[in-house]
């Protein structure tokens, strides 16, 4: 496995990790499958203070993370949102560990003071990832998307580094 920048070239492979997020997880709240087109807009939001990492296994985009801006207000500078995405194919198989040291080695590099990760509360292994490297639980807010036929609650964790 090779952690390393993410480039342009990778972006049909990380579509079809988002996609499939898209069509059977709550990861995400986007309802409709995204095209490349809109994902290229997303990809360019990437790049110096907001890394975006992926993982390769054997030439195959296995999964990907990045660090996004928490919000535009200048006082929340040194803060950043963080979001990991995992194939299907290569879940349980200690990627998203991988991801998670090199993304947070280099928000540390950054001088970002805290991270943010919000997960939909039932995504059980995502919040015991997070933990896993030190990030606690900040806060519920509920019944704040409605994604497969039901409300949805999300869980905000919190890493200061």
């Amino acid at each position: 496995m090779i952690i390393r920048e993410a480039k342009i070239e990778d972006l049909p492979g990380m579509l079809d990790i988002y996609n499939d997020a898209v069509r059977n997880l709550t990861a995400t709240f986007d309802l409709e499958e995204q095209t490349l087109e809109q994902r290229t807009k997303w990809f360019h939001k990437y790049g110096g203070k907001y890394p975006l990492i992926v993982a390769e296994v054997e030439g195959e985009i296995a999964g990907y993370c990045g660090l996004s801006m928490y919000n535009e207000k200048a006082a929340y500078a040194r803060t950043a949102e963080v979001s990991i995405y995992l194939s299907s194919r290569f879940r349980g198989k200690g990627i998203g560990g991988a991801l998670m040291t090199e993304i947070l080695k280099r928000a540390r590099e950054l001088d970002f003071h805290a991270i943010i990760a919000g997960i939909t509360e039932g995504n059980d292994v995502s919040v015991k990832l997070h933990e896993k490297f030190g990030f606690k639980l900040a806060g519920r807010i509920t019944e704040v998307g409605f994604k497969f036929g039901e409300w949805q609650n999300v869980l905000y964790l919190q890493l200061t580094l």
